[in-house]
């Protein structure tokens, strides 16, 4: 890479340090490679430890999951499927309504889990050391604030948004 080229790159990377979707996107983005590699040892994906921490927390729809977690129907079946395959979690009928299953979380699982909130936590805590002590707990409630509550509600756009693939 040129001189010129750095140059541009990093004019180009300082104008778009003031976009904050680009900030919180390129940062979800990083973060989400960083866990998917952390999480290679245990052989799930960061979106399957999402739903099968959310799963563990007591019985839950297929369809409540999906919506707790955010995923659409069709990934959320996907991710079930593969969970069923790995023996880390079971469609069981739900008791008021036959046509709805609750996912289990089988006690493989549960090991599953739990070893996987730990690889999680250190990840964060390696991300979040870059920055000062007294930083890392005010971004990161700044940061639940702004999820649970501006940006809380999904809003109608003309377009579909797509997430980075990885």
């Amino acid at each position: 890479m040129g001189v010129g080229t750095k140059d541009a790159a990093a004019a180009s990377l300082e104008t778009l340090t003031g976009n904050l979707g680009w900030l919180l996107a390129r940062a979800s983005h990083s973060l989400a490679t960083e866990m998917s590699a952390a999480l290679t040892e245990l052989g799930i994906s960061p979106r399957a430890h999402c739903v099968l921490s959310k799963a563990s927390g007591g019985e839950h729809t297929q369809t409540e999951l999906a919506r707790a977690v955010g995923l659409d129907k069709t990934t959320m079946v996907v991710t079930i499927d593969d969970l069923e395959a790995a023996g880390l979690a079971e469609r069981r009928p739900a008791t008021g309504d036959r046509r709805a299953r609750i996912i289990a979380v089988t006690k493989a699982g549960r090991r599953t889990v739990q070893q996987a909130n730990e690889i999680a936590g250190r990840v964060q805590a390696e991300v979040l050391d870059s920055l000062p002590p007294r930083e890392r707990e005010m971004f990161v409630r700044a940061l639940a604030r702004l999820v649970s509550d501006r940006l809380a509600a999904e809003t109608g756009c003309g377009g579909a948004v797509r997430r980075p693939r990885g």
